[in-house]
């Protein structure tokens, strides 16, 4: 049986994770919108991994016989100023999120709860790789001033990402 303030933790980081992919699927939005449909296409595969996030939390709380309770997911922004600026949004969100997963890993080591602390190394490296990912991009528009044909092949680039789901361990 889950910990209630995880279980209640837990509940909120999964509407965290719904609202990420929200995120995603407006910066996709505005991206195609700007012709730019291979940074489109990152963002929604990006919202797919964020949805998958989501649904992995919802299935654990449910396997410790918690109960999942689903909340509102507020509205993300719909207009950034450039691509630069959707880029350093979402290294800024993971971040928050990174803050959110170690907290819960906090308390899970507060509670003696070793299977979500298990469960929780997962989601610590993985936020480790959103980082990382989010900053090799941003480092590359910064290379070619988020313009220009840098801007294009770099677009041309993240038009080839696909979601692969993670194999079980």
């Amino acid at each position: 049986m889950i910990n209630k303030k995880l279980e209640e933790r837990i509940n909120y980081q999964i509407n965290r994770e719904l609202y990420s992919e929200y995120l995603y699927l407006s910066m996709s939005a505005y991206l195609e919108n700007n012709g730019l449909a291979g940074m489109a296409n990152f963002m929604r595969v990006q919202a797919q991994e964020e949805h998958f996030h989501a649904m992995k939390f919802f299935t654990y709380v449910n396997e410790r016989g918690g109960r999942v309770v689903l909340d509102a997911i507020e509205q993300p922004p719909v207009d950034f100023e450039s691509p630069l600026a959707v880029f350093e949004e979402s290294l800024n969100h993971e971040k928050i999120v990174t803050d959110l997963i170690n907290k819960l890993m906090d308390l899970a080591i507060e509670v003696n709860d070793h299977a979500t602390r298990s469960f929780l190394n997962w989601y610590v490296d993985e936020q480790v790789e959103e980082e990382n990912s989010f900053q090799t991009i941003i480092d590359k528009l910064e290379l070619v001033g988020g313009k220009g044909h840098g801007l294009l092949m770099l677009d041309k680039d993240l038009g080839l990402r696909v979601f692969t789901p993670p194999v079980a361990e």
